[in-house]
């Protein structure tokens, strides 16, 4: 009978651990999926959360997912972001995906890579409020083809 609590009880503590440890950080993670596979320019997708702790920093991060058929080592996109009680501002960042020698840069399943790209290099603070982030990719070809989804992902950082 005592083995039994015991066994129990060192369960219900595993349980408890295992729980604590697979805390999800993030606070919010979108994409918008492209039925067709393409992603015009003209579609900018627009992701908007809330910021209610101002204590700890966050890492930004766009989140893209392909086909193993797209056929470049990277992604122009604009990142436009509009803070609390600010104005818009839009930085045009390169995302590298693959390279020449090692192939995507990125988690694989059959045919699909999805990249998180963090687009801060250092934590950020971010202030009390909502804010808006929106895509809009600036490469050549239009539209790009062989892209499913691209979103935006914050974690906190603990």
């Amino acid at each position: 009978m005592v083995i039994k609590q015991l066994y129990v009880a060192v369960c219900m503590v595993t349980l408890v651990v295992v729980s604590a440890a697979c805390t999800n950080i993030n606070i919010y993670e979108r994409t918008e999926y492209f039925p067709t596979h393409t992603w015009a320019d003209s579609v900018k997708p627009s992701f908007t959360f809330n910021i209610t702790d101002t204590t700890q920093p966050y890492n930004l991060y766009i989140v893209l997912r392909h086909t193993d058929a797209y056929h470049f080592n990277n992604m122009w996109v604009n990142v436009t972001t509009k803070a609390p009680q600010g104005k818009p501002e839009t930085q045009m960042l390169e995302l590298p995906l693959a390279t020449n020698a090692n192939g995507w840069l990125a988690k694989g399943m059959d045919d699909i890579f999805e990249h998180r790209i963090r687009i801060n290099q250092y934590p950020v603070n971010l202030k009390l409020g909502t804010y808006q982030f929106t895509l809009q990719h600036t490469m050549r070809e239009n539209p790009l083809t062989n892209v499913l989804n691209a979103g935006i992902r914050v974690e906190r950082v603990q």
